[in-house]
């Protein structure tokens, strides 16, 4: 557990980071996430056309494409279609409630799409991404025996950041809260494996999932991890009705994991028809996953262009497989399966390259397993001078996250893709000059970044 005094630091650093959030609504997936939300709150139905209505007249939701996908296309039951899967909603829905209060006391619009509402669910996906850096923390302090640095560094040296403060209507946040929480159950629950522990990993994974369908590969290491235990303890001759329990440990989670994302089957029947994606969606993916490795090592695209943090990390989970404990490597070679299936559901889709976005933001799910290999590495370097090293590779990582994070948000680089010579010049020979200035524009008078155009 985190000490006191690192509890209320880490408690004090999210209150004064909030002024940092950026409390508005502009992408489509973010839409799609709030419409959610908004419609089952005030309308009670799934039909999307009022929300999408609203946002395309604002002004606020003007991308190419934007009217043609969403105010034009209807799904298999003649509604508009909504791709996001619900459980953003979710979570964000006690915020969305405080922010309907704030709504009744201010005099401001009570209609789900006043400011209240969309500064409410910011300030939760900010929440959610704190949330997911203590619950890392805790969970590489299990298993290495430190964690909090490692943590703030993931955050802030990765797209966690971006999608937690600046874009916070994605889902992103909330999905490294919730594949954190689900690895930290599975770490509690390894060491007995009883039908509670079960329930409750079963419930997280089933919460995993409802966030974004696709985490539902990461089951595959607590999964692996309960049949090696399971083969483990039948083999052995001291276990009578050892099968008998395992049996009904499976079942149970099992269950749990099905009531958990029951409330996304029941969406999915409700506005497409049947219990699944619509089948435009569908149409999208190759299973052979062509693009697995392309979503890794591509230059313009790729999660390690974007965010070469991942390479320290995924080297500290590889640095944990070698390490003399069992239950330990164990846990590490899962990780590294856990990473190897978000590899594989990234290449997937046909828009693998999530051009136009901020990174390869599909892998912020990642979040607890790249705190867990970071801190791993950091416990295992011994002298001054490999300390010194990897202090500035970190130190380095950041700073590039932070400079792309910048060129994004100016619109001084091309959002379509990585120019890696073109970013490295700006973010280290350019931005450091003009970083004072660019900080205090953006505490001051951030709304001069919105609709900026590419020069």
């Amino acid at each position: 557990m985190l000490s006191r005094r690192e509890a209320i630091v880490l408690c004090l650093v999210f209150l004064v980071s909030l002024p940092l959030v950026t409390t508005r609504l502009y992408a489509s997936d973010e839409i799609e996430h709030f419409a959610w939300l908004r419609s089952i709150a005030f309308d009670r139905d799934v039909s999307f056309e009022n929300e999408y209505q609203y946002f395309f007249h604002a002004g606020i939701a003007r991308s190419p494409g934007f009217h043609e996908t969403f105010l034009e296309r209807v799904n298999e039951t003649g509604k508009r279609i909504n791709y996001a899967p619900i459980g953003a909603a979710v979570l964000w829905s006690p915020f969305y409630a405080v922010g309907h209060f704030v709504a009744l006391s201010t005099g401001a619009a009570v209609d789900g799409f006043s400011q209240p509402y969309i500064s409410a669910i910011s300030y939760g996906s900010a929440f959610y991404g704190f949330a997911a850096v203590v619950l890392s923390a805790l969970i590489a302090r299990r298993l290495v025996g430190r964690g909090l640095l490692a943590s703030i560094v993931i955050l802030i040296g990765t797209p966690l950041v971006f999608y937690a403060y600046v874009a916070p209507g994605f889902g992103h946040a909330a999905s490294a809260f919730c594949v954190s929480l689900f690895v930290w159950v599975w770490l509690r629950a390894r060491e007995r494996w009883t039908v509670h522990d079960a329930v409750l990993l079963g419930l997280a994974g089933g919460l995993m999932t409802l966030v974004r369908e696709q985490d539902v590969l990461l089951v595959i290491g607590p999964g692996l991890d309960f049949l090696i235990h399971a083969f483990s303890t039948i083999r052995s001759p001291e276990n009578s009705g050892a099968l008998r329990r395992l049996v009904v440990t499976a079942f149970a989670g099992t269950v749990a994991f099905l009531a958990g994302v029951a409330p996304q089957l029941l969406a999915y029947k409700a506005l497409n028809g049947h219990f699944g994606p619509t089948t435009t969606a569908s149409n999208k993916l190759s299973w052979s996953s062509p693009h697995g490795l392309s979503v890794l090592f591509n230059a313009e695209h790729g999660l390690i262009a974007w965010t070469p943090l991942v390479l320290l990390a995924l080297g500290g989970l590889v640095v944990m497989t070698r390490s003399g404990n069992r239950n330990t490597s164990r846990v590490a070679v899962l990780a590294l399966l856990m990473v190897a299936a978000q590899a594989y559901s990234s290449g997937v889709v046909e828009s693998w390259t999530v051009a136009g976005s901020f990174g390869q933001r599909r892998f912020i799910a990642l979040t607890p397993l790249l705190v867990l290999g970071l801190a791993a590495l950091m416990s295992t370097v011994r002298t001054p001078l490999a300390r010194r090293l990897t202090g500035i590779a970190i130190i380095l990582c950041i700073w590039w996250n932070v400079g792309l994070m910048v060129q994004f948000g100016l619109h001084t680089m091309d959002r379509q893709k990585l120019t890696l010579a073109e970013n490295a010049r700006a973010t280290f020979l350019e931005l450091p000059f003009q970083a004072p200035q660019i900080v205090w524009r953006y505490v001051t008078n951030r709304s001069s970044f919105y609709q900026l155009h590419p020069r």
